[in-house]
């Protein structure tokens, strides 16, 4: 079993125990994984992308306004460093989407522009040579929080670095120094993001 797949294992039983089994199944009876086209253009734009990632893809295409045979899902499917707080995951082809997103409104970050605005100095400032993989969107649409795998880090980072941006007050660190170190970590936190009370959300 690779990182993915203990990844979904152990996501499945968290939802089992906290009382979303019926939408658990309810998920895995109408999804599937990325379309093979879907991936070539992923590895195309970003060729250092984690071998996990893409077997994530291979699994399950998305969660977040995901349509999959005329209907549409969300499903809270990670999360961060952010204790019991819920994301989901991005299709491929929204990876793909949302390539530039972020140089469009985040150049102040990357610029330094706020002394008061925590930015890691593991991440670069050449806003020109930002390559990121946009990978989910937290539970507020993306508008408090987005993370990112970082194939452009500063000398002091590393590259396939996991990002989290968070909105209010306004920061940008480091919470995983790759995507397996990310998966690992969720796991390791035993899926706090999946509640009683975000489950109850949905019904």
């Amino acid at each position: 079993m690779n990182i993915a797949e203990k990844y979904v294992d152990g996501l499945k039983k968290a939802y089992y125990e906290r009382g979303g089994e019926k939408k658990w199944n309810h998920f895995e009876d109408v999804m599937y994984g990325a379309k093979r086209e879907d991936m070539e253009k992923l590895k195309t734009l970003y060729p250092d992308i984690p071998s996990s990632l893409l077997q994530l893809l291979e699994i399950v295409d998305g969660t977040y306004w995901r349509k999959y045979n005329e209907e549409n899902v969300l499903l809270f499917f990670l999360g961060s460093d952010m204790e019991e707080y819920p994301y989901y995951l991005l299709s491929a082809q929204q990876m793909v989407d949302t390539k530039d997103n972020f140089r469009e409104w985040g150049d102040y970050l990357i610029n330094r522009e706020y002394d008061d605005i925590q930015v890691d100095e593991g991440i670069c400032d050449d806003l020109n040579n930002l390559c990121w993989l946009h990978f989910s969107d937290c539970m507020n649409n993306g508008g408090t929080s987005q993370l990112f795998i970082d194939f452009s880090p500063s000398a002091k980072g590393k590259k396939g670095q996991v990002l989290r941006y968070l909105h209010d007050p306004d920061e940008l660190v480091i919470i995983a120094e790759s995507f397996d170190a990310y998966l690992q970590m969720l796991i390791e936190e035993e899926y706090d993001f999946i509640t009683e009370e975000n489950i109850e959300e949905w019904e």
